[in-house]
């Protein structure tokens, strides 16, 4: 608990260092707040570095598109069977665009039928499966550049295409920046113990419903997130799900080598659910 005030006090000092610069701290993305958690220890052991893994698929492919600032991205994408609208953006760990995410994203392309997935990478190509170089990887990103790639794959997508979003502890905030970012194109947002957007004016402009899996026993995205996520979503009208487990941090981390099997089939069954029900 003192680990966790400290932490806490020292994000406030970051913070307030931020402000005497000249940036304004209440415009500091929640997720730039997140990334902070990259120093710290706790959170660094609570993820395990993943086990060696190379996803082979006939499938998928890595793929560059346009950027709105003249640059290029990359994604993983699986394109639907046939023409299709409904799009899912698949949102990486800590770690970077690895094979693990690859193979969730082919999980849900799978299992819901003619959809297209693209799996962003958010880091620009790098990759690790060392959990020092994948704190210093999320303590440099910047959303700014996270907001330009997914304007690209919006643009990739088309104006037409009707967007779902999810995506695991970094990638659980990006989830549902992405679908702000989608406007009127949003069509379900699922979060897996990310950092949420704490703007209830930008709360009132989210298009989608959210579903979040919560791990009761985190310490980051703990209960006081959760109930200051809840009341925001309230006061924006907009309709949040969470679905509950006994379980820690990153229990359902494709990366995770350590995962809760039998919750991480639970939270699953119920993010295809979620998407089977707005993407028709």
């Amino acid at each position: 608990m003192k680990k966790i005030q400290l932490l806490i006090l020292m994000m406030f000092a970051v913070m307030a260092v931020r402000a005497q610069d000249g940036i304004t701290v209440c415009h500091t993305p929640a997720t730039e707040k997140f990334a902070l958690l990259a120093s710290n220890k706790d959170f660094n052991m609570a993820h395990a570095d993943p086990l060696p893994y190379t996803h082979q698929s006939a499938v998928g492919k890595m793929i560059t598109f346009k950027t709105p600032d003249g640059k290029e991205a990359n994604a993983y994408f699986l394109q639907a069977k046939s023409k299709s609208n409904n799009w899912i953006f698949v949102f990486q760990e800590w770690w970077g665009l690895n094979d693990h995410i690859k193979r969730e994203a082919e999980s849900l392309y799978n299992a819901l039928g003619n959809v297209n997935v693209l799996a962003l990478d958010m880091y620009d190509g790098k990759v690790t499966d060392k959990r020092e170089e994948a704190g210093q990887l999320m303590g440099g990103f910047k959303q700014d550049r996270g907001n330009i790639i997914v304007q690209g794959a919006l643009t990739y997508a088309g104006k037409n295409a009707k967007i779902g979003t999810v995506g695991w502890c970094f990638g659980g905030g990006q989830s549902i920046q992405a679908a702000l970012l989608a406007g009127k194109q949003a069509a379900a947002c699922v979060m897996y113990y990310g950092m949420p957007e704490e703007n209830v004016d930008r709360l009132k402009t989210l298009n989608c419903d959210v579903l979040n899996i919560w791990p009761t026993q985190d310490q980051w995205i703990n209960k006081a997130v959760m109930d200051k996520f809840e009341a925001n979503m309230k006061a924006a009208g907009k309709n949040l799900t969470v679905k509950a487990y006994d379980a820690d941090h990153a229990f359902a981390n494709p990366s995770n080598p350590k995962h809760n099997q039998e919750f991480t089939a639970d939270a699953n069954k119920h993010t295809v659910e979620f998407f089977k029900a707005r993407l028709k």
